[in-house]
């Protein structure tokens, strides 16, 4: 599934905050926007997500990722298998194709 990140964000309401813009995804995109991480960058919680484009090949490139034997990657398919995006807690989003 492929996902146009410019006609995402012009779609995208203004957020007020990390659970409102968090809401938004999940409604839009349910099981493909995963939580991966989160940090703190100068005293604000950042969260960041997985927007996933082809599920077959994200779980196969996380399962990889969770190896103890060393797998090479040889193309940019598991990297262009979703998006990362950033929501602060104020709901400011940044996206990384």
């Amino acid at each position: 599934m492929e996902f146009d990140v410019t006609a995402i964000y012009n779609k995208m309401p203004d957020f007020q905050s990390h659970e409102e813009a968090r809401s938004w995804f999940k409604e839009q995109f349910g099981d493909r926007f995963l939580l991966k991480n989160s940090d703190e960058i100068e005293g604000e919680r950042v969260y960041y997500y997985h927007l996933v484009k082809d599920q077959e090949v994200y779980e196969q490139y996380m399962q990889s990722l969770s190896n103890t034997v060393d797998q090479d990657i040889t193309s940019m398919q598991p990297f262009e298998s979703y998006s990362t995006i950033e929501i602060s807690e104020d709901g400011g989003i940044s996206f990384s194709i």
